[in-house]
């Protein structure tokens, strides 16, 4: 009885002196023990007037809480220290106030869940499978969890404060699960309880209700021990920030603001500058250049990563790129005297006018000429980067006096049909065939346009594709940017995506950048709108490996690299024209922070460059590497740490191009 009475005075005071911190919320507190052989035990902890953190039977070792409240800022330290060898997993739920339900709210986990990702299948993390989830943080650009009351613009955040530095192995990836060693990556993730929402945060990590292992497989979920030996001690800081904001994107503006500053990301140290970079990834030109087929290409999709063996595989846009890596080729060829390069372009290029285009002017998009086949479904996306790629080179050669009537002819053949595919609310198909029926309507992928339609109205001073491209910016704020719903721009899934905030984000850059006036700031203002929502799925830290983990063991540093959507939980170097939109945005916008993280990104994205002496397990100088597997997630080979067998760089080497010429959009324009 009187251990029954002290437990209640216990949850009293837990719940006033919670109440005194932060008005109407409470918090749960709970350990789980694991004897090795032996299912777990879980504890519920009520706190005392000291901040000790007690359960109702004695525990093998000692917890702490200390609460520290700074304006609108609670910092939460808690530190567990072990009487005897023990096994642990912590966790608080942080319940928000009564008024503020579950049904009312909006969610993110920066990099992996927007809103409620239900653009997401139910064999991927969304509500479809469940209303609660919670996650290892090295999922997330940030370890953090949001949730944003979309009735009062209230919202609260959960933000892990840590040095992750370590990492371990576990021999299995789902159940209970013993960690061989120290690691730095707790859990974090919001709970429906009972019609009321929580914060859920915790160490080490506890995925539930399922863990994502695959692209559109999810499995048990996986709850992870570390061990603390008699008299060791561990400490974990949490910060729980409330806010409020206008709207979901105000809300993802304001997060990402308050994570950069928390987190402070770095230029990574050490790394190439821009002459040394083209000049390594201009191997890839030398290397992949295939000439047997009617069609000559850089060789850059469906490869192994250990022998970079070209293959019959040429494609135009999307992770192939070979148009625009033509232009690369040409332009670096002729800035450094290699006509071995220049003779490649112009061979790729020739033969893409000669035999690269459908009855009805498409571009052949994918053609595999191992298999003898080809597609016969084209995207808006494939398409649009192909007349990018040509316009730029239109645009290069008539600077120097080298006109392409027969190229022109082609572009304004391609770009009519555009102007046929465009819906009246200035919307692009995603994909089509070559009688233009629609295969799939959705326009997620319309950004891609805006681009090259800019571009055309630049260089052909047509206003009928500066009139279309305008008319994208319309559907763009109506349909994306205003419900921040950017969506499907990867064409290897269906879901919430990096890509379609950046492109968005890029279109409005190009229409600014042939707008004067209020037109422009209009433009600049979407602009930036879009870019927190694109720079929220970039990385703020570096998530830990552990020993034997290549990725580890040669200090990749994770900081600067964007993860790629909901279905693909990875990460990669997608950037090309958004770190000069970032500089661009900083200029007109008097923010610096767009610039320091711009300029993370362009010394972090080299890391991994694979030259002679440091190849990163790639089998060729200027190979530049895909898919950089960095948390529990895989495409079926090789997991965390590693990269996925089959690696496609013609579109990395594309995209790191891009970045190391800033002056390429501006010079166009000029």
């Amino acid at each position: 009885m009187k251990r029954r009475l002290f437990a209640v005075t216990l949850l009293i005071t837990t719940w006033a002196f919670s109440s005194a911190q932060v008005s109407e919320t409470r918090t749960e507190y709970r350990i789980t023990l694991k004897k090795p052989g032996n299912p777990a035990s879980s504890h519920l902890l009520l706190e005392s007037p000291s901040g000790e953190l007690r359960a109702n039977e004695t525990l093998p070792l000692e917890i702490r809480q200390r609460k520290i409240q700074n304006g609108d800022i609670t910092r939460i330290t808690v530190t567990l220290k072990a009487n005897q060898p023990v096994y642990y997993n912590f966790e608080e739920v942080y319940k928000l106030p009564d008024a503020i339900r579950h049904s009312d709210c909006q969610f993110l986990m920066p990099g992996f869940w927007y809103r409620r990702n239900l653009r997401s299948p139910k064999e991927a993390p969304s509500f479809h499978t469940s209303d609660s989830w919670q996650v290892r943080e090295d999922r997330l650009s940030a370890p953090l969890t949001g949730i944003y009351n979309e009735r009062t613009g209230d919202y609260y955040t959960v933000l892990r404060v840590d040095k992750f530095e370590h990492e371990s192995l576990s021999a299995h990836n789902s159940g209970e699960v013993i960690l061989s060693g120290k690691t730095s990556l707790g859990h974090t993730g919001f709970r429906n309880t009972d019609g009321g929402t929580a914060l859920v945060f915790g160490f080490p990590y506890h995925e539930a209700p399922q863990t994502y292992i695959r692209k559109l497989t999810l499995a048990p979920g996986v709850q992870a021990f570390e061990k603390l030996e008699q008299g060791e001690t561990r400490e974990l800081v949490w910060e729980i920030r409330r806010g409020r904001a206008a709207d979901y994107s105000a809300f993802v503006a304001d997060v990402w603001n308050y994570s950069f500053d928390a987190m402070r990301p770095q230029q990574v140290a050490g790394t190439m500058n821009t002459a040394e970079a083209k000049a390594a990834l201009s191997n890839f030109f030398t290397e992949s250049y295939v000439d047997k087929y009617d069609l000559k290409y850089f060789s850059g999709v469906h490869m192994r990563i250990d022998d970079c063996q070209s293959t019959g595989s040429v494609e135009v846009g999307f992770v192939g790129r070979v148009l625009l890596n033509a232009f690369n080729a040409l332009e670096y060829g002729e800035q450094n005297s290699k006509p071995d390069l220049v003779a490649k372009a112009n061979a790729v290029f020739d033969s893409f006018l000669k035999a690269g285009f459908t009855p009805a002017g498409f571009f052949r998009e994918f053609v595999d000429y191992d298999h003898h086949s080809e597609t016969k479904e084209f995207s808006i996306r494939r398409q649009s980067e192909g007349v990018f790629a040509v316009l730029n080179y239109l645009g290069y050669e008539r600077k120097r006096g080298r006109l392409h009537p027969q190229w022109e002819t082609r572009m304004k053949k391609l770009l009519d049909n555009f102007l046929k595919l465009q819906e009246p609310e200035g919307s692009f198909p995603r994909k089509f065939d070559d009688n233009f029926s629609l295969t799939d309507a959705s326009g997620g992928s319309t950004p891609s346009a805006t681009l090259p339609l800019t571009m055309a109205y630049a260089y052909f001073k047509n206003k009928q594709y500066l009139e279309s491209a305008k008319r994208t910016a319309v559907y763009l704020e109506k349909e994306l940017i205003s419900k921040a719903d950017y969506f499907s721009s990867t064409l290897d899934a269906n879901c919430e995506d990096k890509e379609a905030s950046l492109y968005a984000s890029t279109a409005m850059y190009y229409l600014a950048m042939v707008s004067k006036g209020k037109e422009r700031q209009r433009y600049t203002d979407l602009c930036k709108k879009s870019a927190y929502f694109c720079l929220s799925w970039y990385y703020l830290w570096d998530v830990p490996f552990a020993r034997g983990q290549m990725l580890g063991d040669v200090g990749f540093k994770s900081r600067g690299w964007g993860n790629v959507s909901v279905e693909n939980n990875h990460i990669d170097v997608f950037i090309f024209e958004f770190a000069t939109v970032l500089d661009w945005l900083a200029r007109e916008r008097k923010e610096p922070r767009f610039s320091e993280f711009s300029s993370v990104i362009r010394s972090s994205m080299l890391q991994l460059m694979p030259q002679e002496g440091n190849m990163y397990d790639i089998g060729k100088a200027g190979y530049y590497p895909e898919v950089v597997q960095h948390t529990n997630w895989d495409y079926g080979k090789n997991g965390k740490g590693f990269y996925n067998d089959i690696f496609a760089p013609g579109w990395t080497v594309a995209s790191l191009w891009q970045m190391l010429s800033p002056e390429r959009v501006s010079g166009y324009f000029r």
